[in-house]
């Protein structure tokens, strides 16, 4: 495993980011294929014999299990200096408004509902998990100061916005004193690369780290059509919704990662990772059996040329905004 600096600050994490999604209580969230506590711990215990030090999940995975087994587990098995821990927090609900809770306190009770989750007194990375546009920008910010300040959190980041977004929050923060986002928790992967546009060349500029989320588009780029019917595969609707299996550019690079593996005598994950290990810091890969994180693993090793990332890239065409990017505008 490799170590690289998280952006503009001090956190040593893995190449590889562990996205935990997968784990906590089905009966407690959307997802109906989500692994059990002892399932999740095995993942992760398997992910830091690997070397993968970098956890990321969230408030809002299975009703916050998701937050309790991997607290649990990392407790058990590693010294939480030696562990960097990401969790996210959705934005200020319209019920939470009405009652007059403010942007400041709506993270602090998220924060604190976390902790005990996890069983942790901070996080490394506090993550905001979409644009808010229902409140204020600036006290977004400094109710992450507040929890930074108060050693809850050691640094921030945020996901699913646009260049435009963390470029303004980071200027409110720069004037205020406030910190800044230092990592964006985007999508991007070799069939999605809209993030190509505007986030990645202002991130390369600021020093901020990318940590894309979707990093093989739900499995479609590990493994042909039609094989790997999984039960994630079957009943993950929202990875419907982001992909269209029958969309012909798209499977042009499907078909082209199968090509490469096969000439590399690798598997398609070690392909799509190792391009995109090209692109970001670290790729946020969700796992439920132990092969994943292996195969993650070891893209970190496969070194792609310059002849190999030129033919993956070629077929790609625009695509529209799809997920919670398709909704990230004021309502």
């Amino acid at each position: 495993m490799e170590y690289v600096k998280l952006g503009n600050s001090d956190l040593n994490v893995s190449r590889i980011c562990m996205g935990c999604m997968g784990f906590g209580d089905a009966a407690k969230g959307q997802h109906s294929w989500t692994l059990d506590e002892e399932r999740s711990k095995a993942i992760i215990k398997g992910g830091l014999d690997l070397g993968v030090n970098f956890y990321d999940t969230a408030i809002a995975y299975q009703g916050g299990t998701s937050e309790q087994y991997v607290g649990r587990a990392l407790r058990s098995l590693i010294k939480r200096e030696d562990v960097i821990v990401a969790t996210k927090f959705p934005p200020r609900s319209k019920e939470e408004a009405e009652k007059g809770i403010t942007g400041q306190q709506h993270i602090e009770n998220m924060l604190d509902t976390s902790l005990k989750n996890l069983g942790m007194d901070y996080v490394d990375l506090y993550i905001c998990h979409m644009w808010d546009w229902n409140t204020d920008i600036y006290d977004i910010m400094e109710g992450l100061d507040r929890v930074v300040k108060a050693g809850k959190a050691r640094y921030i980041g945020i996901s699913n916005c646009f260049a435009w977004q963390i470029a303004k929050a980071n200027a409110i923060a720069k004037k205020e004193g406030f910190p800044e986002f230092v990592s964006i928790q985007g999508h991007y992967n070799l069939l999605f690369r809209e993030e190509e546009r505007e986030m990645v060349p202002y991130c390369q500029e600021e020093n901020i780290a990318l940590t894309p989320y979707s990093a093989l588009a739900s499995g479609r780029l590990s493994r042909k059509p039609g094989e790997g019917n999984t039960k994630r595969a079957a009943e993950d609707n929202y990875a419907k919704f982001k992909y269209d299996a029958s969309a012909t550019q798209d499977n042009v690079i499907i078909e082209r990662v199968a090509e490469l593996a096969d000439r590399r005598g690798v598997t398609m994950t070690e392909i799509s990772l190792a391009w995109l290990l090209t692109k970001v810091t670290s790729p946020v890969v969700g796992a439920t059996k132990p092969h994943h994180m292996e195969g993650a693993a070891r893209a970190v090793d496969l070194k792609l040329t310059e002849e190999e990332i030129s033919y993956l890239e070629e077929p790609y065409v625009p695509h529209p905004l799809v997920g919670v990017m398709a909704q990230n505008k004021r309502s």
